[in-house]
């Protein structure tokens, strides 16, 4: 079980032009929906004049949800191939838009596939592609007499932590890479059990 992900940490741009048609792709890092909506109405109300915003998208660590809109264009010739591509990178929380200026000369089924692929391609070459870490949140709860115990397995397994309070009990919410998460879930139990 892999416990990465691979994703782009900026914006991005990409271009491609067939027969006086222009491509101009843009890769976003995202990380919901409403996220892509929001991009995709910026893009739509700045290229107004363009014929065509075509995009999709590819949502969360298990690559499980995604989006291809060809806005228009013949069907499984524009979302399709942008998708294609973000498959073919093994990328998720991404959105890659590409709007297209009509050039006045048909380019047909295999060309827009061609373009659209082409332009999407582009933009993610262009990105920072960086891998990211699945992570879990553990929340424990303990009595504050047992703090240098958890401290001690933070130190060791050094989980981020998310949060924590101190009273009577104390409760720490720790994030640590999913791979370690049932590790440190049972040095927490094997410690409650030891108090």
């Amino acid at each position: 079980m892999t416990d990465t992900y691979l994703t782009i940490s900026d914006t991005s741009e990409g271009y491609y032009t067939e027969k006086r048609s222009k491509f101009y792709a843009f890769a976003h890092h995202v990380e919901t929906v409403d996220e892509v909506k929001e991009i995709v109405a910026m893009y739509r109300k700045k290229y107004y004049d363009a014929r065509h915003v075509c995009w999709a998208y590819m949502l969360g660590h298990e690559r499980i949800e995604f989006r291809a809109n060809d806005d228009g264009e013949p069907s499984s010739t524009a979302g399709k191939p942008i998708l294609g591509q973000i498959n073919s990178a093994e990328l998720t929380n991404i959105l890659v838009v590409v709007i297209r200026y009509y050039g006045g000369v048909n380019l047909g089924t295999g060309g827009l596939i061609v373009a659209y692929r082409t332009a999407a391609a582009d933009a993610i070459a262009n990105a920072n592609i960086e891998e990211r870490l699945i992570e879990e949140e553990i929340v424990y709860n303990y009595p504050y007499v047992m703090m240098n115990d958890v401290m001690r397995i933070v130190k060791d397994l050094q989980p981020r932590i998310v949060s924590q309070t101190f009273d009577n009990t104390c409760e720490i919410k720790l994030s640590i890479r999913k791979s370690e998460a049932p590790r440190l879930r049972s040095m927490l139990e094997k410690l409650s059990f030891e108090h």
